[in-house]
């Protein structure tokens, strides 16, 4: 690590091992982490993490794939890789670890507090409720054929290919809407529904869950739904927070809104994005701080 002095009383610490990342610690200590991470860029949400990090929290944000001696896509990535970010939080003296993520990095969050017990809360932002198929190539630089996107020592989970047959609505010069793949990936591959699902009432983590009504990428308001469902069949604590005008984008405050995309249609607009993001971020800094902790204001 390389250390620096940053604004607001928080260190700067960049993280260059086993992963590129960022560790923003408080001042004044803190004995609850989180764990950021973004999601099908893969990049380092360094915004997200200091938006924690001023709410007293340990904050890490990590380069999951993409990076050096990574895969170049979300191709059978180790869960290894995000249970060592729970060890270097717990190194720093964190007592209390989350894991936030969004998109593909909400299921990995989700999937490694299923494996990790160490892990204490996951927020998982626009999840799935199922273990997909890679996304790029890996290691060996193929697409295909599919596998899946996530590894546990060493063994690739089961999961849900494309139906690469699907075709989008829209014109093929502009953003498209991808949440009708996944719809017709489900019907198409309906045996491989069970052995996929992702196992969330086995997490011993408490579960906050945000998902707008209006994700064009996938479902992820049913996929939240039915995480919550398996949760709460189980005698499980789950949060489910949701938005019905909200895509697949929910921005925090302060993060103002997401930049638009040339290739792909998320749904929601910035005025519900931003909504779902201020409904959620009390309920998040809350959940990831310790118990008795006081409760943070909407706007702080």
């Amino acid at each position: 690590m390389r250390d620096g002095e940053s604004a607001s009383q928080i260190t700067e610490h960049q993280v260059t091992a086993p992963w590129e990342g960022v560790l923003l610690e408080p001042a004044a200590g803190s004995g609850a982490g989180v764990l950021v991470l973004a999601g099908s860029s893969g990049r380092v949400d360094r915004r997200r993490a200091r938006l924690l990090a001023q709410q007293g929290l340990v904050a890490l944000a990590i380069r999951w794939f993409g990076g050096p001696g990574q895969s170049a896509g979300i191709c059978e990535i180790p869960l290894e890789t995000f249970v060592a970010g729970v060890d270097l939080l717990r190194s720093r003296g964190v007592e209390r670890v989350g894991v936030l993520g969004v998109s593909k990095g909400a299921e990995a969050a989700l999937l490694t507090a299923v494996h990790e017990p160490l892990v204490d809360v996951v927020v998982a932002v626009s999840p799935t409720a199922l273990v997909w198929c890679n996304v790029g190539p890996g290691l060996d630089g193929r697409r295909h054929p599919y596998r899946s996107s996530w590894t546990w020592r060493g063994q690739p989970l089961p999961f849900v290919p494309m139906d690469d047959s699907w075709r989008p609505a829209e014109r093929a010069d502009g953003p498209v809407a991808i949440s009708g793949w996944y719809d017709l990936s489900e019907r198409t591959f309906a045996a491989h529904l069970d052995a996929a699902a992702i196992p969330v009432e086995r997490a011993g983590a408490d579960v906050l869950l945000i998902a707008g009504g209006d994700d064009a990428m996938w479902p992820s308001l049913r996929y939240a739904e039915q995480l919550a469902a398996r949760r709460r069949a189980a005698g499980g604590s789950v949060h489910l927070l949701t938005h019905a005008d909200a895509g697949h984008r929910p921005r925090f405050p302060g993060e103002g809104p997401a930049e638009p995309s040339p290739t792909f249609r998320y749904g929601g607009t910035p005025r519900a994005d931003a909504s779902l993001g201020e409904l959620a971020w009390a309920p998040v800094v809350d959940a990831l701080r310790p118990p008795g902790a006081a409760p943070v204001h909407q706007g702080n």
